[in-house]
């Protein structure tokens, strides 16, 4: 397809700068400007996509200005890449970066002066297809994409801005997780061997971090696109069908972390029969039976929390404890499965899915025995007896650094055993590992999963993530 440099769009107008971008669409850059322009590109950035879009299609200069990048429309033009795994599904390759955090200046400015509220509200995002070894201009973009934040969105982030900004100016900024916040993050930049920063209300010096959207947060742009069908779209229509837990009223107010704790409050030690008569809930035989609650206490009659808007924007998980009379947690956590394409696939651990999983956000909810039990018949006619627990306490956690160094190394040694072809309990666990395990958590036999060995045949037994009992444990003590 030839590009045709007649073509203009009205710069003052998103909706025009938006159609212009749709010949990207199921093309490369260089299919679309030619060979010419693509060989003649002459920038410092040519690993920079979205530069070579603004200079060669766009026609304009890219520069460091904190406007969006089309000043009149307030349209700030970013791309993303989608990675295809093994088993052929697209993913999200990575967050998206907004800008580096200068630790010296941003404690000074405020939500309202930063560099995201300026240029960030209003998103060109170009999705292309990453292959390694591609050059930039050789991708394919799949879809186009104007996106508003909604918002109730821009206060969540507003209060995740301050939540990073506050640790910085109590001197914490090597401290800095992704986990501390919802939809803005605080992304590791560069690798471990990177030179480390000056932060203004400490000695010590603290890796280099960026601002960004998370993976989860452009996950549910991702399903947006997928649900509509088509391969371009906009959003200023956009109603959000998960079921929401806190309103824009509510936001403008409080904090969302707030809201939901305090809908814990009118539970506080009341034991299994009462929380069900409160919560409209019958006895429940299920071995999920307090997860439910839990979700019920967040969600009311939508029942499951992790498929709320802002669960599912955040990567947030809600999970719960029991703990018994005698003080003693006697389960570990478990997590979803592993998904071996992904893990093949990734090589960077701050791109993996587990990465993703434990920098996040958790919820707790502790239960504890309350002396009661409950008597139910189970599938094989078998009469069983289990203790019951009351309601104890709801928090917030994020696993700390020194933690998610530890699991950056299980992680690079459950991919070797995966690249080994090695794909058993007996390879995943190390004996030394006092965290974190992999079991088996398959419905059944049949249960299986594709080998990114061998993707056309063999099938391998379905292994979950799992905190170890004792780090479990070690979380209770360490916040009830």
């Amino acid at each position: 397809m030839a590009y045709k440099e007649s073509l203009s769009y009205d710069k003052t107008d998103p909706i025009s700068i938006y159609e212009y971008a749709l010949p990207l669409i199921d093309h490369t850059l260089r299919e679309i400007v030619g060979d010419a322009a693509v060989a003649g590109y002459n920038s410092k950035n040519k690993g920079e996509l979205g530069q070579m879009v603004e200079e060669l299609y766009y026609h304009y200069k890219p520069n460091s200005s904190p406007e969006p990048d089309f000043r009149e429309a307030g349209v700030e033009l970013k791309t993303t890449g989608l990675k295809e795994l093994k088993d052929m599904t697209l993913q999200i390759k990575e967050r998206l970066v907004v800008d580096m955090i200068n630790y010296n200046e941003v404690v000074s400015q405020t939500f309202e002066m930063s560099l995201f509220y300026k240029k960030f509200r209003l998103l060109l995002l170009l999705f292309y297809l990453y292959e390694k070894g591609v050059e930039q201009f050789d991708r394919y973009f799949l879809y186009v994409v104007l996106w508003k934040i909604p918002e109730k969105d821009l206060l969540i982030i507003k209060n995740d801005y301050e939540v990073i900004i506050n640790k910085i100016k109590r001197g914490e900024a090597h401290l800095l997780s992704e986990g501390d916040t919802e939809y803005l993050g605080a992304c590791r930049k560069g690798n471990k061997d990177s030179k480390l920063r000056q932060q203004p209300y400490s000695n010590v010096l603290a890796p280099g971090r960026a601002f960004s959207l998370k993976p989860a947060y452009m996950r549910t742009v991702l399903e947006f696109i997928k649900a509509s069908k088509k391969k371009s779209v906009v959003n200023f229509k956009y109603k959000e069908k998960a079921p929401q837990i806190a309103t824009a009223a509510e936001l403008r107010n409080d904090t969302f972390e707030n809201i939901v704790l305090r809908k814990f409050d009118d539970y506080q030690g009341l034991t299994y029969e009462q929380l069900c008569s409160k919560i409209g809930k019958r006895y429940d035989t299920s071995k999920d039976k307090y997860a439910r609650i839990a979700s019920r206490i967040v969600m009311g009659k939508f029942k499951v929390a992790n498929l709320s808007e802002e669960f599912k924007k955040a990567g947030l998980q809600l999970k719960t404890i029991r703990i018994e009379a005698d003080g003693g947690i006697n389960e570990a956590m478990s997590f979803e499965n592993i998904n071996y394409s992904e893990v093949y696939d990734t090589e960077d651990w701050l791109d993996s899915r587990l990465y993703e999983i434990f920098s996040g956000r958790f919820l707790f909810a502790i239960f504890r025995a309350d002396g009661g039990q409950i008597e139910y018949y189970n599938k094989e006619g078998e009469l069983v007896t289990e203790n019951t627990y009351a309601f104890d306490k709801a928090f917030f956690w994020t696993m700390p650094v020194e933690d998610l160094e530890y699991a950056e190394k299980y992680w690079k040694h459950i991919r070797q055993t995966i690249l080994d072809n090695h794909i058993h309990p007996d390879y995943f666990n190390s004996p030394r590992n006092k965290r974190f395990h992999v079991r088996p958590k398959g419905k059944n036999s049949r249960d299986l999963a594709i080998n990114p060995n061998n993707p056309d045949g063999e099938k391998v037994k379905k292994y979950c993530y799992w905190f170890n009992n004792d780090y479990v444990k070690e979380i209770v003590k360490k916040n009830v």
